[in-house]
């Protein structure tokens, strides 16, 4: 569904992404993973059109984001790592701004609207401006926006940014009932407890380079202990150190 190959992206002389090389499947939950400056928004970016790569290729359902990228974006559902929204727009003149963009019929959006307001728990605040909103119902909206036209592929840069305990647990729960019904989530975070629990492969990038990638077991298996968590795993291959500062050799 997602297929990255030796993607390179520069900035100047700052090489940000340096030869991806990546197939996400249908129906699977991706962990993107690294420190910051990694590359990891800037290979985001590129996946869903808004940058892109000096060299490679990026297909997305089997559209080539190059040549094909109108095709290809209306497969997406992209969730930003920060939810801007139009401060004097309502949430609900927002979702029907986003619903009219994908081209949905009006009868279809507006029942959209309303499962996903319920969904999300914010209808009684749907008619208000979104400049009202907190940080948290900020990002209901915004991931409601990237569900309404029921994508393929949903590609989310620190989805838990600004959500409380509940809400949180409720888009993991989301996610995953997404993946149940085959969508493919491609997530990018730094709460490595989020990948851990949810995703069924990890991949972790440093300097635009792909260390490892593999499934939750496979990454854990790469910390110095048994029953490693997947701090240690990440911190040993971004670092070299574990929690104990200890480098390993077989990682070097």
């Amino acid at each position: 569904m997602i297929e990255l190959e030796q993607v390179t992206k520069r900035f100047g002389n700052v090489t940000a992404v340096n030869g991806l090389s990546l197939d996400v499947k249908a129906g699977e939950l991706f962990a993107f993973l690294g420190p910051n400056g990694a590359g990891k928004t800037t290979t985001i970016k590129m996946i869903v059109g808004l940058l892109r790569p000096d060299s490679g290729k990026i297909r997305v359902c089997g559209h080539d984001m190059r040549d094909e990228d109108i095709e290809a974006k209306s497969k997406i559902g992209y969730i930003p790592d920060q939810p801007y929204l139009y401060e004097r727009l309502t949430g609900r003149e927002f979702l029907e701004f986003v619903g009219k963009m994908y081209g949905l019929a009006r009868a279809r959006l507006q029942e959209r609207i309303e499962t996903l307001g319920k969904l999300f728990e914010f209808q009684e605040y749907m008619d208000e401006l979104c400049g009202n909103y907190s940080h948290g119902m900020r990002q209901r909206v915004v991931i409601s926006s990237a569900l309404l036209h029921d994508p393929e592929v949903i590609v989310v840069d620190e989805p838990m940014v600004g959500l409380d305990p509940k809400g949180a647990r409720l888009i993991k729960s989301v996610f995953r009932e997404k993946v149940r019904e085959g969508v493919t989530i491609f997530m990018s975070t730094h709460t490595l407890a989020v990948a851990e629990e949810a995703a069924d492969r990890i991949g972790i990038l440093h300097h635009g380079t792909l260390l490892a990638v593999g499934s939750v077991e496979d990454i854990l298996a790469m910390g110095e202990s048994p029953g490693a968590r997947l701090e240690e795993a990440f911190l040993l291959l971004t670092t070299g150190e574990s929690d104990g500062g200890v480098e390993p050799t077989s990682l070097r």
